[in-house]
């Protein structure tokens, strides 16, 4: 059986954690930053965890994460 693909787009956005959650980027840190504080912009740098209920989708998309 020839191997899976994985999704291109999805590959460049997720990474597996070690305790086998899925790791994302948060949204909103590519521009308009000045109207945004901070406080804001500083806690839009660190990784956020994929939510359980869209976890599935997502390791449909990446089969070898």
């Amino acid at each position: 059986m020839p191997k899976m693909k994985s999704n291109r787009g999805a590959n460049k956005r997720f990474r597996a954690t070690g305790g086998g959650g899925i790791k994302r980027a948060k949204a909103g840190k590519s521009h308009i930053l000045s109207n945004k504080n901070r406080k804001r912009k500083r806690s839009l740098r660190k990784s956020a965890l994929v939510h359980p209920t869209n976890e599935g989708s997502i390791r449909r998309l990446l089969p070898y994460l």
